[in-house]
């Protein structure tokens, strides 16, 4: 069988959410037939397809060069959501035209211009954009709400087209399909939620020390030099360390010696998307000073890359940005607590479900929470109050947050393994 995979963006490397998840799903089809990849790249990472994808029938990038402003103006004089203008190019209908496949793997709706007409498809929107879209119009200028407002409405009637013409829309988690379900979309609307690489996110494999000092890029880093002790960024984990080891030999935080124990709470994410950019700005404002009342040396890393002027203006001795790091594990292993703050969130956040897998204690959001399937070893809190109590009750019992963190690992191979999560596409798409 032949099989066309459409992607928004190159799903290699798989560090950040969306690719996380195009990513897994292209190498679970890849097994089960032959698959030519069409997708959009922006950076010259975006280009270079790693070797476990060297089974690909065929790989055409398409590199994105349309300006946002010019998407905008396009999108306005032609009465068209600005997502699908920004993603408009004669380059990709003729890589997409080039390709003679059976059936179409769709990843993210952008890329539903480009469907060819007569075969049979998969959508995945992933996530519902029109309600994010609407989400952001509570906030902001004037101007700013109007143009959300207006992409929110007509790209949910694009969404709803698109749906009663594919074989099926998948979503991330059964409340995104709901709501769309809602929205008035028809269909089949289903379920296929992420999941997680276990053996990857390993906490017995991955060092949990960090160097807080070279580990922040010096064009990022605007507060004064961190304070404390530094270690080898992949140091081994027998590493002296303050706090008890949990069964995989992990300790929270970074520390040991004769040194005070400052503890590190950590949130990932790439820090030009914005929701992520609010999630850390609110904590690092109204959250973060109540943990500090409590634990004067404790520290909050932002982990990763593009941060905005926004996010790095929150550096300071207390707050750590680090830009794009080769590996959040590390990060992860040495937190005391991963926070996954977001007011604003679609679907199954990837860095809970990576935070749990190396079994650190992890204070979400509502609406970070939301599509997972935690079974109680999530800590989840509201406001800026709830916040601070739950992450300070982790602290103030580290043997307590070492069980939970044991717990969320054990959640997450039970209910998020990759190949179980997408099995729901083999009757979909008629793969053997």
């Amino acid at each position: 069988m032949a099989l066309l995979f459409l992607a928004h963006r190159a799903p290699f490397p798989p560090d950040r959410g969306d690719k996380i998840r195009s990513y897994h799903v292209l190498r679970y089809l890849m097994a089960r037939a032959r698959v030519h990849l069409v997708a959009f790249g922006e950076s010259e990472a975006d280009f270079d397809v790693p070797p476990a994808l060297d089974g690909l029938a065929s790989v055409a990038i398409v590199r994105r060069r349309k300006p946002q402003a010019v998407a905008a103006v396009e999108a306005l004089a032609r009465g068209l959501p600005v997502s699908l203008t920004a993603f408009e190019a004669g380059e990709m209908r003729r890589a997409v035209a080039a390709v003679a496949a059976d059936a179409v793997y769709c990843f993210s709706g952008q890329m539903a211009q480009y469907l060819p007409a007569g075969v049979p498809a998969v959508m995945d929107f992933v996530d519902v954009d029109s309600a994010k879209f609407a989400g952001f119009a509570e906030a902001g200028s004037a101007p700013m709400r109007w143009m959300m407002r207006r992409e929110a409405r007509l790209l949910g009637a694009f969404e709803r087209r698109v749906a009663a013409r594919v074989s099926a829309s998948l979503f991330v988690s059964e409340a995104e399909a709901a709501l769309f379900r809602a929205g008035g979309a028809t269909g089949r609307i289903a379920a296929v939620e992420n999941g997680i690489d276990a053996a990857a996110f390993d906490p017995g494999v991955v060092a949990g020390d960090v160097d807080v000092t070279h580990a922040v890029t010096p064009d990022v880093f605007r507060g004064p030099p961190v304070s404390g002790r530094t270690v080898a960024a992949h140091a081994p984990l027998s590493s002296p360390r303050s706090g008890p080891r949990n069964e995989f030999g992990v300790t929270g935080g970074l520390g040991g010696g004769a040194e005070p124990h400052r503890p590190l709470v950590v949130f990932t994410g790439q820090m030009d998307y914005r929701p992520n950019i609010e999630a850390v700005v609110w904590f690092a404002r109204d959250i973060l000073p109540g943990l500090r009342a409590r634990y004067p040396g404790v520290r909050f890393a932002i982990v990763g890359r593009a941060p905005t002027p926004a996010v790095e203006a929150l550096a300071s001795d207390a707050v750590i940005v680090t830009g794009a790091v080769e590996d959040v594990r590390p990060w992860l292993a040495a937190a005391d607590v991963c926070v996954a703050p977001l007011r604003l969130a679609r679907g199954i956040q990837n860095k809970v479900l990576e935070a749990m897998a190396m079994a650190r204690p992890v204070v979400a959001s509502v609406a970070a929470a939301e599509g997972i399937d935690h079974g109680g070893t999530l800590r989840v809190a509201d406001d800026a109050a709830a916040h601070v109590a739950a992450i300070g009750a982790l602290l103030d019992d580290p043997h307590a947050a070492a069980a939970l963190g044991v717990a969320a690992r054990a959640r997450v191979i039970a209910r998020y393994d990759w190949t179980a999560r997408l099995a729901p596409l083999d009757p979909l798409l008629g793969l053997a």
